[in-house]
């Protein structure tokens, strides 16, 4: 990642410089593929009833 393409994420994400001097790239990072995974629907998770169904 360019430390171009590394700005315009963290200005995307509404992070401040003040911000990124108390964050570590990899936090920063975390939150990039949040963000990407908020509209994203996932299956949902078996209940013991589905089990027992099962």
């Amino acid at each position: 990642m360019t430390i171009a393409l590394y700005s315009l994420r963290c200005i995307q994400l509404g992070l401040h410089v003040a911000d990124l001097e108390q964050l570590e790239y990899g936090d920063v990072i975390d939150m990039m593929t949040e963000a990407i995974n908020d509209g994203v629907d996932y299956m949902p998770v078996a209940t013991q009833a589905d089990f027992d169904n099962f």
